[in-house]
């Protein structure tokens, strides 16, 4: 039986490297990869029907499965993590010193209202300090660089929420800067802060390592971005979404069991002093696979993010995960 052709696109991560590089194969795929140095090129070429399996942001994936003909299925495969209150930046003179100090400010948030990090750490403040979107005005742009409107993906925004788009080529970490804007929500750190080149620049979270820390003992949640994306119709052929999913929880496997390994030389292939620490550390709080796959380690994070999103009205209706993801995945 020949190979099914399926052009299958992904962010050259370390954990998908091995895919990329021949050590890992999807069974019974002819698969051309496909992969860009900006991640959001992949999704905009999965939405304008140019990849057939793909990583999608999440809000990205949810904005198009609200459509009345949403062309994709989700595979419990999350790709791209991070915890985020270190995407909040406040300008160093605003008077912002808590996150109850954000209602009333101007806040510049990266991409789009709700581009991932966004949604969770609107959730955040909701959930937690009380503070939510609509006791904001939002400013909308690129960071360090100017960018255009992601005008090919579905852009709501609720009503009795202030959103408006930076002007001309005005980027949101300029403009944090001058404190034109209070604060800034962003993937992106400003590239002032990270060249230490300004004192007008802070994260609201100083030590946001302790506080993200904290996040996951408490809630157990490792906040993703990113899940990979079916079409449906493929999502029908026996035995295809399993096979990507194996594929994907082996090449995963590959490098943390590399890790594990490194662990007894104290990880001299890696360039970063004292790692052996944090990787010590790192396991003792998230554990042996401490990037999960599948839905029953992932469902409590994925249904926050679906309960986020709808709470911000950017979806229309509030999905749970049976009906996001593929009905094969559904026992992992």
């Amino acid at each position: 039986m020949t190979d099914l052709k399926l052009r299958v696109g992904m962010y050259r991560y370390e954990h998908t490297e091995p895919l990329f590089d021949g050590r890992v194969a999807i069974d019974g795929v002819d698969a051309t990869l496909d992969t860009s140095p900006l991640v959001s090129d992949v999704f905009h070429r999965m939405a304008t029907g140019r990849l057939d399996v793909a990583e999608f942001g999440l809000t990205y994936f949810l904005r198009m499965f609200d459509l009345d003909d949403s062309p994709f299925l989700a595979l419990p495969i999350f790709p791209n993590r991070n915890f985020r209150h270190s995407a909040l930046f406040v300008n160093a003179d605003s008077g912002i010193e808590k996150p109850e100090d954000l209602a009333g400010r101007t806040v510049g948030e990266f991409g789009m209202w709700g581009h991932d990090p966004g949604v969770w750490m609107k959730g955040v403040l909701a959930d937690e300090y009380g503070v939510t979107p609509d006791r904001m005005r939002w400013v909308i742009g690129g960071t360090n660089h100017p960018i255009p409107a992601f005008d090919w993906i579905p852009q709501p925004v609720p009503d009795g929420v202030d959103v408006r788009r930076a002007e001309g080529d005005r980027t949101l970490a300029a403009m944090l800067e001058a404190g034109e804007i209070d604060a800034l929500l962003s993937i992106d750190v400003p590239q002032a802060l990270a060249d230490g080149s300004t004192k007008k620049i802070r994260r609201l979270f100083p030590d946001y390592e302790s506080v993200e820390r904290d996040y996951y003992r408490r809630t157990g949640i490792f906040p993703m971005m990113h899940v990979v994306a079916i079409r449906r119709e493929l999502a029908e052929v026996p035995g295809l979404v399993r096979s990507v999913y194996r594929a994907f929880e082996e090449a995963k496997g590959i490098v943390q069991e590399r890790y594990r390994d490194n662990a007894l030389k104290q990880h001299m292939s890696v360039i970063t002093p004292w790692f052996s620490e944090l990787f010590a550390k790192n396991r003792a709080l998230l554990g042996e696979d401490w990037w999960p796959y599948g839905l029953d380690a992932n469902r409590k994070a994925v249904d926050t993010f679906l309960r986020y999103h709808y709470e911000q009205g950017l979806s229309k209706r509030l999905p749970t995960s049976e009906d996001i993801f593929v009905p094969g995945l559904l026992d992992t």
